[in-house]
């Protein structure tokens, strides 16, 4: 064996010393020895040098774990019945997340010492970086399904080892992690595990389309196959579809067979994407379509059978925002294109934030235009004004949106330890840090969007380091001697008034203007004139997160409406959150709101007045002589009845603006039916 070893060592530094663009092909092949390439010159691997088993601590894989706990219970039963089917030819199985790390596996228990130390066990970190190539670090680089066999292995230590790795993907076609079938010692011919790749990858496709039916449970979902017969069960492509036949989620099927990404397809009608009509399609949707329905493919080149299936109700992916899995929730392309709900499946992220606030739709519309401008963005707002859900909107709407969004608040890190999180270190830098050293959190959002929230709070030396940052688009890490190039996209956000800041010398002139490319100014919740679109707004998430169906009372609506909320909308949600523990499913009243909101001055909660404006609010004179013609009590009403208490509609019909048809609904105690 030794010499085996020493041979295997002598091949890849031979090979992994070469410069990878001599490499060529796509082969098995090649696509090892490019990783032994990577190996030795990006991660500064030593094939000399075997690397033991990396197993993180218990404490950490449970972080691991947590963050695909959803995904994990449906990856554990397609892994128990493949397990089933290789057991006895001495395979095991692993389930990794997307860094390498194993979060689950299954294997002989009499093995358990061997396959431990062979790093086939819970916590093992496979990731190339660090393990060398093998089936689950090169499937994470290649991402398809690879068999790393024997001596194709970078650590020699591995070289008995056979490995057959599938990528697993999100709804959203986003990297969750790996499906691996290893084995401690196979026949020598690669040849030999054909059936196991092919079931490996059958399998992980399995596995990636019961999560997305679990995702998409509250959602009908079309299934497509080209076998009448087996369509049910075996139909490789499905779409979620919401009320309007508008695409939701598309399987890895239905993006490899339609071609693009998740977020080319989602908020697509589906009628756009297969020869059906709107009639027919809710006719299945109606019927369930328990036979399956011949339907043309894409410009009729193909034919496809499908079967619907209906909402079965208790997912993840409930409509609008909200998901509790990381792994369901929708991708984040182009946030036009990318969130499903019911009848808004293409409303944007921008304008998800506003209801009819003249201020906030000018802000909304700027931004859109400054987003995608290479322009650095300083967001102003008082404390709870929302400052970080704008920051993650504009990251959402933008051409960045698939890359990460870095959020790091200056005033919560230690300012011993901001440089080292903004910045990075390299190994052995400082005591107490990790061995192989950090990427900072600047490197992380290459490419994405930087959120620099409560910058005003970032301490002087600090400043000028960032200043270098903004200006040279490249960071130095604690430690490193050379610097590492960013793409950067910087959105800043303060409470502070940065040019008393400056004056006082505590924030530097030349930092505020690479920051201030483009100054938003946030509105204070008091100051918007759409405060009940967020009263309600709110008050519905809140109630869907808790699992509640309550209403709120007309009163408690006023009591809401009269208070001037200091701290914003995050005091507006924390009382909405503390009157819904109060109700329950009762209907909320004023008794149900926090003392603050509920004792509001009299003057401001009396049904027959408006509250009054303050000079951000203050009406122009046209729409204030408008507003002031009586549209009538028994009109209004008639209006809001013929219109089903739609105010949008019942506006144009009257000519006003919707926020004069709550004022004159206030003025004559008008209130609508759910609210009673």
């Amino acid at each position: 064996m030794p010499s085996v070893r020493s041979s295997h060592i002598d091949n890849v530094v031979r090979i992994g010393s070469s410069a990878a663009a001599g490499i060529s092909g796509a082969g098995p092949q090649a696509i090892f020895h490019k990783s032994w390439t990577r190996c030795m010159q990006q991660h500064g691997l030593d094939p000399t040098r075997p690397t033991p088993a990396r197993i993180l601590p218990s404490g950490l894989v449970r972080d691991h774990q947590q963050r695909m706990d959803g995904f994990m219970r449906v990856a554990r039963a397609g892994m128990q019945d493949l397990y089933g089917r290789v057991a006895d030819l001495g395979y095991m199985l692993l389930l990794t997340d997307a860094d390498g790390i194993t979060v689950d596996y299954i294997g002989n228990p009499a093995s358990e010492p061997q396959l431990k130390a062979a790093g086939l066990t819970i916590g093992a970190d496979w990731n190339e970086a660090h393990a060398g190539t093998c089936g689950v670090g090169t499937c994470l680089v290649e991402q398809a399904t690879i068999t790393c066999h024997q001596a194709e292995h970078f650590d020699a230590t591995h070289i008995a080892l056979t490995c057959t790795s599938a990528p697993l993907r999100a709804p959203n076609g986003q990297l969750l992690g790996v499906l691996d079938v290893s084995a401690l010692h196979s026949p020598e011919a690669r040849e030999s595990q054909h059936l196991v790749q092919h079931l490996t990858a059958m399998y992980a496709q399995m596995i990636e389309d019961a999560n997305f039916l679990r995702c998409f449970a509250r959602h009908a979902v079309l299934r497509l196959g080209t076998v009448p017969g087996l369509v049910e069960v075996s139909g490789d492509v499905m779409f979620a579809l919401d009320d309007d036949g508008v695409v939701c989620g598309a399987n890895t099927g239905a993006r490899r067979r339609f071609g693009g990404r998740a977020a080319d397809l989602v908020g697509q009608p589906l009628t756009q994407l297969l020869d059906i009509g709107m009639d027919a399609l809710r006719n299945m949707a109606r019927s369930g379509a328990p036979e399956p329905v011949a339907l043309g493919g894409p410009h009729r080149r193909e034919q496809f059978q499908g079967v619907m299936i209906p909402p079965r109700g208790g997912g993840t992916a409930a409509p609008g925002p909200v998901a509790t899995d990381a792994d369901c929730r929708e991708p984040p392309a182009r946030a036009r294109d990318r969130r499903c709900s019911a009848g808004h499946a293409r409303q944007d992220a921008l304008d998800r934030l506003l209801g009819d606030d003249a201020v906030m739709r000018g802000l909304v519309d700027q931004s859109k235009r400054l987003v995608d401008s290479h322009v650095h963005l300083l967001i102003r707002g008082e404390t709870g004004a929302g400052k970080e859900v704008l920051a993650r909107a504009l990251h959402a709407y933008s051409a960045r949106a698939a890359q990460p969004f870095v959020a790091v608040n200056c005033a919560s890190i230690p300012e011993s330890l901001i440089e080292s999180e903004l910045f990075g270190y390299t190994p052995g830098s400082f005591t107490g840090g990790k061995s192989k050293g950090m990427k900072g959190l600047i490197a992380q959002s290459d490419g994405g969007t930087l959120f620099l929230d409560e910058i005003g709070d970032m301490p002087l030396a600090l400043q000028t380091r960032l200043l270098r940052v903004l200006a040279e688009s490249e960071v130095l890490p604690l430690g490193a001697e050379r610097p590492i190039a960013v793409r950067l996209n910087v959105i800043a956000a303060t409470h502070r008034d940065l040019r008393e800041a400056i004056a006082a010398g505590s924030f530097r002139e030349d930092l505020y203007y690479r920051l201030a490319g483009a100054t938003l100014a946030l509105p204070p919740l008091r100051a918007r004139a759409d405060r009940q679109f967020l009263i309600e707004k709110l008050f519905a998430e809140e109630a869907q997160t808790l699992g509640l169906h309550p209403t709120l009372h007309a009163d408690a609506l006023r009591s809401l409406l009269a208070h001037d909320w200091p701290g914003n909308v995050r005091e507006l949600r924390n009382a909405l959150r503390f009157a819904l523990a109060q109700a329950g499913d009762r209907p909320v009243g004023v008794a149900d709101l926090p003392p603050e909101v509920s004792s509001a001055p009299a003057r401001r909660q009396a049904a027959s007045a408006a509250p009054a404006p303050t000079a951000r609010e203050a009406w122009p004179a046209a729409e204030a002589e408008e507003a002031a013609q009586d549209i009538g009590a028994a009109r209004l009403l008639d209006a809001l009845k013929a219109h089903r208490w739609n105010i949008a509609s019942t506006a144009r019909t009257l000519q006003r603006c919707r926020a004069t048809i709550y004022r004159q609904m206030k003025r004559y105690g008008i209130t609508q039916p759910h609210l009673q």
